[in-house]
């Protein structure tokens, strides 16, 4: 029995049939011990489901991270469960997902999976694309949210959009209570909380394109 209502798996199966162009790859990274990622089999399950739906256009893999850490490293997945998605030629963009995609970031996972299909071709302006691209410094974004929070994909889209721009930029979602360790680090207290380099920056709430591209400048000029 899958996760999804009848209703969804159809409205879920629509969008992918239309939406997508060109097929893509799911690489998730699990752990052997259950007790180390209590939602790393849902996670599993809600991916399968997705690709099941998608009529061949989605595969998945799933790797074990203890045993396969130098892959996870590759693709900067740091923790479990965590995904990524490869286009044809096998890019991702620095765009990774850690936590299961459940509530209203199954939505993102939804619009990612289109983007990436249809070529990292993002909705970002054409203007602000052209700034992102001159980033030089490395950056990294992480988007804090939660399943049952309405503005964070929002937040998410766009830090994942400006990895797909520019490859000086790594994007991640991460489910704040999947994670509590992490969000007790960077003082996360309420969602979207974006932490930009480790916490040299960042911002609560979901900002235009434009002032996220700005908060990241401050980092930057520091």
């Amino acid at each position: 029995m899958g996760l999804l209502k009848k209703n969804d798996q159809t409205a879920v199966r629509n969008r992918l049939s239309e939406g997508m162009k060109d097929p893509v790859k799911i690489l998730l990274f699990i752990s052997k011990k259950e007790e180390d990622c209590h939602y790393c089999n849902l996670t599993k399950d809600i991916i399968e489901e997705v690709a099941l739906l998608s009529e061949g256009k989605i595969v998945t893999e799933t790797y074990v991270k203890e045993e396969n850490e130098e892959l996870a490293e590759k693709y900067g997945v740091e923790y479990v469960p965590g995904f990524v998605i490869l286009d044809k030629n096998g890019e991702h963009r620095n765009v990774v997902f850690h936590g299961a995609p459940f509530g209203h970031e199954f939505a993102t996972l939804l619009e990612i999976l289109l983007i990436v299909s249809n070529g990292f071709e993002t909705p970002i302006p054409e203007e602000l694309i052209k700034k992102v691209m001159e980033i030089k410094e490395p950056v990294k974004i992480q988007a804090f949210v939660t399943p049952t929070c309405p503005h964070c994909p929002p937040a998410v889209l766009t830090a994942h959009f400006f990895a797909m721009i520019n490859p000086n930029i790594k994007s991640e979602m991460v489910e704040a209570s999947e994670f509590p360790e992490l969000s007790a680090k960077f003082g996360v207290s309420a969602v979207p909380q974006v932490v930009i380099n480790n916490g040299d920056g960042g911002f609560v709430g979901a900002y235009p394109p434009d002032n996220f591209y700005e908060e990241i400048i401050k980092v930057l000029n520091k």
